[in-house]
């Protein structure tokens, strides 16, 4: 018997709870349930996070957690529950199967098939966000090698435990070179551990509209997190619906099991709800636990379901489906399909061991690691760049020298463009004036002079060779 959490949310989350909770336990689940209340009523007590200390401990001793869709209330610096627990827990993979279920729910792609593998805290997701002037804010996006691995290996664990074919990678690194060019290459060295499955990569955009146009071109997708995250409801739409997708939200120590959809507060309490996201999310979570009996039979038993058109409102259709039902209802006729298999679907069969355990990641040796620059990011007003320039110039000596101004990532100076749009956001690039290594010490003097000169230096980025590798982007046009 394994002890699971629940949380009920809020909206039509206790519907769909209780739904859900009746088929797994018909089918024969091994699970014990301890419920915590997260969401609305947390939110709206003073609690900022949506979620009490007591509940963070009942999370981590029983691991296993399986959520309804809650409400975060709008303003006043509500943080968002979902993000919160991914990062929290260590939540590295969401995994969100986007299957078509043509032609009982409306689909241009009666053959799609497809798992979108999304890394799951880092990326842009960090959240780490300055205004550093009047007219420019940043977001930081953060990309690690260990992030990149462990997705990366997860996606290709993923497709061979459950007899995929293919993975796909998908990135922008043409443009970000450095941070989605290691997402690419890390996919790269690991594809090559699989020779069994095949491998490709795609630019994100290109990718992304083949997936809409194609999606049965596709099998498994692994990507960074913003991408992964508008993938897989784009990937769900044009399955059939968001509202019949699950995810899974996985960690090397701890797992969240959910529907993709929202609390839906409008259908609230009118017996209406599809079930079918958060049933998704649960099958998923008994493959994790290793009760993929169980999860066979239920996935198999909604199939079913589906096919004999017993359909709640959100996919009813006059003509092909055959009974518009209730939340109650749709449960009820999903326990009765128990122990049946689809006439016209392809039946489901897991293998005996779905749940994935893959190795802790071990940290490289060292790269020597050699400061070779600064970029010094300055707020000013004007709108020339060379005259901008003359100042900087100033900051020269002491064994560093101006190179380069870019505005936005282009190269300003020297040699700019007098059409170039520039905001009051410049980067400033110092590199060695005697071609030796620049030390800590040159870029406290640059920063002192520039202090001294009225100079507005809102940042500084070290460049780095690392093995004698570049570990900083040329200016656009350099």
């Amino acid at each position: 018997m394994r002890k699971i959490t629940i949380a009920k949310g809020d909206g039509i989350g206790p519907e769909i709870m209780d739904a859900t909770l009746a088929i797994i336990m018909a089918a024969g689940a091994q699970i014990q349930t301890e419920e915590i209340e997260v969401g609305e009523k947390v939110y709206l007590a003073g609690n900022t996070a949506g979620i009490s200390k007591e509940s963070w401990d009942v999370i981590r001793r029983n691991k296993v957690f399986l959520k309804a869709p809650i409400t975060t209330p709008q303003g006043g610096g509500y943080k968002s529950l979902n993000v919160t627990t991914r990062k929290f827990l260590g939540l590295y993979a969401n995994i969100r199967p986007c299957v078509s279920l043509h032609p009982y729910v409306k689909t241009k792609h009666p053959q799609m098939d497809i798992v979108i593998v999304r890394e799951n805290e880092e990326d842009l997701y960090a959240g780490i966000e300055h205004q550093q002037t009047d007219e420019v804010v940043q977001c930081l996006k953060l990309i690690s090698r260990p992030g990149c691995e462990k997705i990366v290996r997860y996606a290709f664990e993923y497709a061979k435990q459950y007899g995929r074919k293919k993975v796909t990678c998908f990135t922008k690194d043409n443009i970000m070179k450095q941070t989605d060019g290691l997402f690419h290459k890390v996919f790269d060295e690991i594809a090559v551990e699989y020779p069994e499955i095949e491998n490709e990569h795609w630019i994100i955009d290109i990718g992304a509209a083949k997936m809409a146009d194609t999606p049965e071109a596709f099998d498994v997708i692994v990507m960074p997190n913003l991408y992964g995250d508008v993938l897989s409801d784009v990937a769900a739409q044009i399955a059939g619906s968001v509202g019949l997708a699950g995810s899974a939200n996985i960690g090397e120590e701890c797992a969240m099991f959910e529907a993709i959809h929202g609390s839906a507060p409008r259908r609230a309490g009118q017996n209406m709800a599809n079930p079918s996201g958060l049933l998704q999310g649960a099958i998923q979570m008994l493959n994790h636990i290793g009760q993929t009996e169980v999860a066979e039979q239920v996935q198999n038993a909604w199939l079913k379901t589906i096919e004999d058109g017993i359909h709640t409102y959100d996919i009813f259709k006059e003509g092909t489906s055959k009974q518009k039902v209730g939340t109650k209802e749709f449960a009820e006729a999903v326990i009765s399909n128990l122990g049946k298999l689809p006439a016209s679907f392809k039946p489901v069969q897991y293998a005996k061991n779905t749940s994935l355990h893959l190795p802790t990641y071990k940290r490289k040796a060292a790269a020597k690691k050699d400061l070779v620059g600064v970029d010094l990011f300055v707020h000013w007003r004007g709108t020339d760049a060379n005259e901008l320039a003359v100042s900087i110039h100033k900051l020269d000596g002491d064994g560093a020298a101006l190179t380069m101004i870019t505005n936005r990532g282009i190269k300003v100076y020297p040699d700019g463009f007098k059409e170039t749009f520039c905001t009051d956001h410049w980067r400033c690039r110092f590199k060695p004036a005697n071609g030796a290594l620049l030390t800590k010490e040159h870029i406290i003097s640059l920063l002192t002079k520039a202090e001294n000169l009225g100079i507005d230096v809102i940042k500084t980025e070290n460049l780095y060779q690392f093995d004698g590798v570049q570990g900083y982007s040329l200016g656009q046009g350099q």
